[in-house]
């Protein structure tokens, strides 16, 4: 029961979490919401929830001496089920590179009449000439007529699934409502500077602080350096010739041998003729002396 009742917590905690995030997201929506970080932490050694919540416009989330923060912050602590939270608010330095604020912004262009082509290829080239690495949207909905479709606009690197994908792509989602029905906004970033698996940098020794590489040496193969006489060189080339001498008598005697065994072969295969001839005239001379006698039969 126990172990259960961790898992309920945990699920329970999280499901408090989307909560206040949609309702952040719904009362800061014209500010630029892009996001919300939940961290737990210590203040005035008592364990409290910090919740850090990304903004494009942080004038407009905080309000006149504070009055709009505060008034959020009294309300995630008297209708959600937080231990003791502490709302804090941060600006977003490039919101083009932020998924979600993209989204709000796609889904507030089509509200507005825009066509949804147009602002899709907006929407990449903006985020695109941010310096973002990779960008895709999807729009889905009654974009044109009564039948539901989807539409992609992609530009750059993506990864669409995998440990890569949850670890270097943004996505932000957001709906828009128009008069033809509800129209779903998905932009994922995959942001400037990022690192995949398979980018691999190969530096210099020098640079890495290694020495010269020098390649090791295998046994038996070292090669010993030392000063011979004039005589002791003599020597060597005498032998050397006489080395030399020696494999072109061998070679030469292979080929007498060989030459040998060829024409042993040639004169064996002409014997072997010789003999199928002489089989061949046996042949002829008992198929001959049958016809004679068989002719003396007919005289008789």
């Amino acid at each position: 029961m126990g172990k259960v009742n961790q898992i309920r917590h945990f699920v329970d905690r999280n499901v408090e979490r989307q909560l206040v995030r949609e309702y952040l997201l719904k009362e800061t929506e014209r500010a630029g919401f892009g996001g919300l970080h939940f961290e737990r932490a210590f203040d005035n050694q008592q364990i409290c929830t910090k919740v850090t919540l990304q903004a494009e416009r942080v004038g407009m989330v905080i309000g006149r001496r504070g009055k709009i923060i505060n008034e959020l912050q009294r309300r995630i602590r008297t209708d959600f089920n937080l231990e003791n939270p502490k709302l804090q608010v941060e600006e977003i330095e490039n919101p083009a590179l932020n998924a979600q604020v993209m989204a709000s912004k796609l889904a507030s262009a089509l509200q507005r009449g825009w066509y949804f082509r147009r602002a899709g290829h907006s929407s990449v080239l903006n985020v695109m000439e941010a310096g973002a690495k990779g960008c895709l949207i999807i729009i889905g909905g009654k974009l044109t007529g009564s039948r539901h479709r989807t539409e992609k606009f992609l530009k750059g690197h993506i990864k669409y699934c995998g440990e890569t994908a949850l670890q270097h792509m943004d996505v932000g989602q957001a709906t828009a409502v128009v008069k033809l029905g509800t129209i779903g906004c998905t932009v994922a970033i995959m942001k400037p500077g990022t690192k995949l698996p398979h980018e691999v940098d190969i530096i210099s020794r020098i640079n890495a602080g290694l020495g010269p590489y020098v390649a090791p040496a295998m046994a038996g193969t070292e090669i010993m350096e030392q000063s011979l006489t004039e005589e002791e060189a003599t020597a060597e080339l005498d032998a050397l010739e006489q080395l030399k001498d020696d494999q072109e008598a061998a070679e030469e005697s292979t080929e007498e041998v060989v030459e040998e065994a060829a024409e042993e072969v040639a004169e064996a295969e002409s014997t072997e003729e010789v003999v199928e001839e002489a089989a061949e005239e046996v042949a002829e001379a008992e198929s001959t002396e049958e016809v004679v006698e068989e002719a003396e039969e007919a005289v008789e």
